[in-house]
């Protein structure tokens, strides 16, 4: 497996509509910056959030996931709790090749401020909206910013197209659009 630059991402984003919208270069001016780089994709948080919440004495069970777990914000800037955790989801919608797997990682701004980015991978095959899942590990509330950097994407290409893709098994988070909840 080889990790992809910046001219195969540019390509595959034209030709195929890989990750949309898309955005040819770093912008960083007064944000944290998203966009092309020279081996990832940084992807842009959106405006919807669900933020963890114990008001009504939830248990959060992925088996049984309760709506009364989170609120739901539409902001520019949410605020993440003390130890507390959110559920975001990307701006761009993504369109994963047949012979690529995609990993995230998250932003060193963030991450230096004790907020955890964490994305499962994309799978061949699988496309959507990235549910973004955001961690404030800090005893301080953490403010995420929309519209601006949250994560970059890293795009394995294999040596060949995989035997079954996401897309083949018909996978539960096939097209997803929004912040997508846990399923079974």
């Amino acid at each position: 497996m080889a990790v992809m630059s910046d001219k195969w991402i540019r390509e595959r984003a034209r030709s195929e509509g890989m990750i949309e919208p898309f955005e040819d270069g770093q912008r960083r001016e007064g944000t944290i910056s998203y966009g092309l780089s020279s081996y990832g994709y940084d992807a842009r948080v959106a405006e919807d959030f669900k933020i963890f919440t114990n008001v009504d004495n939830a248990v959060v069970d992925p088996k049984n996931f309760q709506s009364n777990s989170f609120v739901d914000r539409k902001t520019d800037c949410c605020i993440i709790p003390p130890n507390s955790f959110a559920l975001a989801r990307t701006v761009e919608y993504f369109r994963i090749p047949r012979d690529v797997l995609v990993i995230c990682l998250g932003k060193s701004t963030y991450a230096r401020c004790g907020i955890i980015v964490n994305v499962t991978p994309l799978e061949p095959g699988w496309e959507g909206h990235v549910t973004l899942e955001f961690s404030n590990t800090t005893p301080l509330p953490a403010r995420v910013y929309a519209n601006e950097g949250a994560c970059q994407f890293l795009f394995l290409q294999g040596n060949e197209p995989c035997e079954t893709s996401y897309a083949d098994r018909a996978g539960k988070y096939q097209g997803q659009r929004g912040v997508t909840l846990p399923k079974l």
